[in-house]
């Protein structure tokens, strides 16, 4: 294999360096899909038109390892996962069923094709991944930031987004994403300050596995921003902070004393793991859309 073969090429591509990095590809997911859920077009497209309502993480698990496929794998293994991921878009568009905010039930539209949502959720996939990144690995430098947001244009640019649509540059992303995230526009619906707690904190997982979910929980949590935490009702004190400091300092310490094999890799065990589990335990119970805009 050459650097031709891939996307992001091995010893090149930062994106590949930050999301090979276990303890990344594990949380950075479960934070996004809590973000991402404060955009109510996104949020409620997707709930809509998705076939596993009744298997939620099945869902989740998917979209991860194709997100790895296309970030880890060959341009070969890419470009499947990419034809698959535009297949299944097609069928993601409507109108809202409700109003929602500055969205009026009917008028406002939603596509997975629109590139304003496209956008938010390539957004809430970077701020996700460096966050977790420079709490359990180590801070970004300027220049790395930059060429990581050029590996992200051309993710983007894989998915279907239009570069022109996109930040030209790291610093105006940033300012870009704050003034998404300060914007009232942004917020939860019902069925999104209910449900999306559980897709991101309550991964089905073996008995033996779930201490290990919770120290994973409160990492995401620390990363979260004070807003995101409040829209949600996430309890948050001076204790669960130093926790948190706590075990992110000993992660970066201690986290070149594992085998690299450890360290860096895909996610495809955790993610298959979840997604049996789900499904010995007959799927996931989670209120439907349509009721809880009603009530």
């Amino acid at each position: 294999m050459t650097h031709r073969d891939y996307y992001f090429p091995p010893g090149e591509s930062v994106a590949r360096h930050v999301h090979e990095q276990r303890a990344v590809g594990v949380l950075y997911g479960q934070r996004a899909v809590l973000i991402g859920a404060l955009e109510p077009r996104a949020y409620t497209g997707t709930m809509l038109s998705t076939r596993s309502r009744d298997r939620p993480f099945l869902r989740l698990t998917r979209t991860a390892k194709i997100q790895e496929t296309v970030l880890l794998g060959t341009r070969e293994e890419a470009d499947r996962a990419l034809a698959s991921v535009h297949r299944l878009h097609r069928r993601v568009r409507g109108k809202l069923p409700s109003d929602m905010g500055q969205f009026a039930a009917g008028d406002a539209q939603y596509s997975a094709f629109d590139p304003d949502l496209m956008l938010w959720t390539l957004a809430v996939i970077v701020d996700s991944a460096v966050a977790i990144y420079e709490a359990l690995v180590r801070a970004l430098g300027d220049g790395e930031r930059e060429r990581l947001w050029a590996d992200y244009l051309l993710f983007g640019e894989l998915f279907g987004i239009p570069r022109e649509m996109m930040p030209a540059s790291a610093p105006e992303f940033s300012r870009w994403l704050d003034r998404r995230m300060r914007s009232t526009d942004l917020r939860a619906t019902a069925h999104a300050l209910e449900v999306a707690p559980i897709m991101a904190f309550e991964h089905p997982v073996p008995a033996a596995m779930r201490p290990g979910l919770h120290v994973n929980n409160l990492l995401i949590k620390g990363t979260l921003p004070e807003r995101v935490r409040e829209i949600f009702g996430i309890n948050w004190g001076g204790r669960h902070e130093a926790s948190f400091r706590a075990l992110a300092s000993t992660h970066r310490h201690l986290r070149h004393l594992l085998p690299r094999q450890i360290r860096r890799g895909r996610n495809d065990f955790f993610f298959d793991l979840v997604a049996r589990t789900e499904g010995r335990r007959g799927g996931t119970e989670v209120p439907d859309l349509a009721e809880t805009q009603n009530s």
